[in-house]
């Protein structure tokens, strides 16, 4: 079992830049991949980006590619997203999520956080 606690999310304007965390307890979290998804109101949930076991690879959405780095250290059971360059339409409820492969399909990810609100005002 693996508990996932999310943190970081905020208001922030335009142009400007927030690094959220999702910090892990119970089983090894370096065994698991790990993904941020994000959703808005009314909207399914979507990918943003993914991270292997190691950190060795990550993958984007093309909506992020370029603005978000996703990271982590193992040792800390910490996996990050760091925002840059945020856009009001980033605006949405972010997740990270836990499973045994990196993937963009949420069904894949075993283990769930609460969320963190992000709103970037325009």
């Amino acid at each position: 079992q693996v508990q996932l606690v999310e943190s970081g999310g905020g208001l922030v304007q335009a142009r400007g830049s927030l690094r959220l965390s999702c910090a892990a307890s119970g089983r090894t979290f370096g065994g698991y991949a790990v993904g941020w998804f994000r959703q808005t109101p009314g909207k399914e949930r979507e990918f943003v980006a993914h991270i292997t076991r190691s950190g060795s690879s990550t993958y984007y959405s093309d909506s992020v590619k370029g603005r978000f780095t996703i990271s982590r250290d193992n040792a800390k059971n910490t996996v990050y997203l760091q925002m840059n360059s945020l856009k009001p339409e980033d605006t949405a409820v972010y997740y990270c999520a836990a499973g045994w492969i990196p993937t963009t399909t949420q069904n894949h990810y075993q283990y769930w956080g609460q969320g963190t609100q992000v709103t970037v005002s325009s």
